[in-house]
Order: structure tokens, then sequence, then C-alpha cells
């Protein structure tokens, strides 16, 4: 096992590359044993995936710093254990956003972790996912081999589709060192409207809207209220506001609203009854499911609570083009994600084979059997 060194007193960067030759040494000395390695970051995203057997810790919470960032350019570059406040306030300083608005569900939450898990807030729908806005990575296979893919600009993403890769692997494929992110202007002006409302109209009108050229930043449904977030200019917002109609909520009110929705922190979210999250074509109408659903994403995310017939959840969804996940709480013993076709599934056990041989990183936690 290898020490750290105490940075204290020693170059930064040379600190950061003793930590990176670090991490390397622990997953190749785990490979030659055969011995699994939990990749971890800052811990705030524990919850998610399966409950797997206890394995050796591989922290990267210390792995941490902007490496580039271009304002001008429109990309950041940083480690993996870099916290998501550290890189949100170095952004906005700089008047820009990481544009697919991530959850933290902690306040030490990493990007590393984040992309793992391939999380993205209420602008998802209208700006796109995590995933996205990944261009480059620099990472380490299962076998301790160092290994960059992508660039820092579009047109230099030679492997782009590998870094999109990692995203939503939940470390199964490889630990991620550093990533370069896409990043964008933060818009002139946001502004919620609400509208007293049942399920099946706000289904409806969340698809009618988002069909026309409208600044919709981000859409929801708690129960008998409709709420939509409009970001834009100045004038595009004041127009859309006027077709849209509804009640404008305070500034600060809105800013809350969908950072509590976005956290899990809304009403819907409190207790400890199981979460489950059903992704459907957005214009589904209404599921016959028992309890309060809380809708997001144009009407494409549907969050339910309590315990569930896993196969009948996951048929159901798979019924209106989607897929069901024991987001939270719940039997986590057994799987949580849909299954996956044999085909599809063959896939993932061939990347898992290529990426990490010996299977030590993370096993389990996406599916059982990889």
């Amino acid at each position: 096992m290898c020490i750290m060194v105490n940075y204290l007193s020693q170059d930064w960067s040379a600190f950061k590359m003793d930590q990176r030759e670090c991490l390397q040494e622990q997953v190749r000395e785990a490979y030659q044993q055969s011995r699994p390695l939990q990749v971890q970051g800052a811990g705030t995203k524990s919850f998610y995936g399966r409950k797997t057997a206890d394995a050796e810790p591989l922290l990267l919470r210390e792995h941490q710093g902007i490496v580039d960032y271009e304002p001008s350019e429109l990309f950041v570059t940083l480690r993996a254990g870099t916290s998501l406040q550290t890189l949100q306030e170095q952004l906005a300083e700089a008047g820009q956003m990481l544009p697919f608005e991530p959850p933290f569900f902690g306040a030490e939450a990493t990007i590393g972790g984040t992309l793992a898990c391939g999380f993205s807030g209420p602008r998802r729908p209208y700006a796109g996912s995590a995933r996205d806005y990944v261009l480059g990575v620099h990472m380490l296979n299962g076998l301790g081999e160092s290994l960059r893919f992508g660039g820092q600009v579009m047109k230099n993403v030679a492997g782009y589709d590998v870094s999109r890769l990692l995203v939503g692997s939940l470390g199964t494929l490889g630990v991620l060192l550093e990533v370069t992110l896409k990043v964008l202007p933060r818009p002139e002006r946001e502004l919620t409207l609400v509208h007293d409302t049942d399920m099946a109209t706000a289904i409806v009108r969340m698809n009618q809207w988002a069909g026309q050229p409208l600044p919709l930043s981000a859409s929801a449904w708690d129960g008998s209220h409709l709420y939509l977030r409009l970001s834009g200019t100045e004038k595009a917002v004041a127009a859309a506001q006027s077709k849209i109609g509804g009640a404008v909520l305070d500034e600060n009110d809105g800013i809350l609203f969908w950072k509590n929705l976005r956290e899990h922190r809304h009403v819907f979210f409190q207790g400890t009854a199981a979460l489950w999250r059903l992704a459907v074509a957005p214009a589904t109408p209404p599921l016959a499911l028992p309890g309060q659903t809380l809708i997001e994403w144009g009407g494409g995310q549907r969050w339910l609570r309590g315990q569930r017939d896993a196969t009948a959840l996951q048929a159901l969804a798979a019924e209106h083009g989607g897929h069901a996940t024991l987001f939270r709480g719940g039997d986590r013993s057994e799987e949580v994600f849909q299954p996956l076709p044999p085909a599809l599934f063959a896939l993932h056990q061939r990347l898992k084979n290529a990426f990490d041989p010996h299977g030590i990183l993370n096993p389990g936690r996406l599916y059982a059997a990889l």
C-alpha cells in the first residue's frame, strides 16, 4: 500500500502526481491479487445501486482540484474528487454553469460520483444529460492502466463515446481520475410559473409547451400544481410568460423550489419508504398506480414511494418505452435496475471484461453478474 506525502510541505502539483500514482498502485495490486475495490468519493451517493459485499475502499476524495478552466472556450477540466460546490462557485464567478444541473445529495458531493451515477437535475430534458457534456476523461481500468479518451473541445473528441460510456456505470468499468466538461453561460433571467391542475392536464400541457419555441428549463407536477421554469433573455422569458400564463412564484421561492426538488428535500421525498423512479415516454398518460406520484422532466420522470412489485413496475415502464429503478431504500441485495435484454446484457459483460477482466471494480454494484 502506498503512503500519501505531506502536501503541506511539498509542491502541490507533485502531490497530485503522487496521489494519482498511489491510486494506480492500489488498483494494480488489487488486480494482481483479484481483490475487489470499492471506488468512493465523498460517499454522498452510496444509497444508489445494489448493496455489495465488503471491499477495500479506493478513496478519491482527496484527488481534487480544477486543472484547466477556459471560460471563453466553454470547458473545464478537473479531478474526480473535486466537490460540486467548488466547481459551481468557480463557474458562477465567470457567469457559467453545468447545464445538466446535477443534484448534490450531500454537501461534500464530488463530480466523479455525480458522473459515475449519471445524475442530472430539472434542466435535463431541455438542456441535455450529464453524459452529453462529457468531452474527455482520464481513467484507470481494472488492470491499473492509465487511459485517456476524448479531448477538451468538440472537434478533438477521439474516443468520445468511451468517455460517455463511464457516465452511469457506477465505477464498474474504471476509476475516473479527471474529466473535461462542456459548460454554458448562465441565463439572463429565470422565472417560475404555477398552474393549479390535475395530472392528466399537467402532462398534456408539459408536452404541448415543450414542442413550441419556448425557453423552458424545468417542469414538475407535485400532486396538485404544475411548475414551469423559464430561462433565457428578459425578452424571451417575458414573451413565454405571456403565452403560458399562470401565477408567478417569487424569485427566491422559485429558486428554493427547484433546489428542494433537485435535492429530494421536497415534502414528497420525506420519510424512509422505498423510492422508485420510472422513466417513460413524456406523453405517457397517468399510470394506474396506487399512492401519490411526482412528475418531472416534461412527463418523462415519475417518482413513486413505498413497497412495490418490482416485476410489475418494470413491465409497466417497459410498456411505455422506459424502465423502472429502485432509486433509494428497499431491498438492495436484489437487482435494483431494470433487467437488460440478453443481447444487451452480453454487451455489458464484454465491456466489463475488456475494462476490468478480474471484476475488481465495484463488483455487483450495477448488476449482480457484473
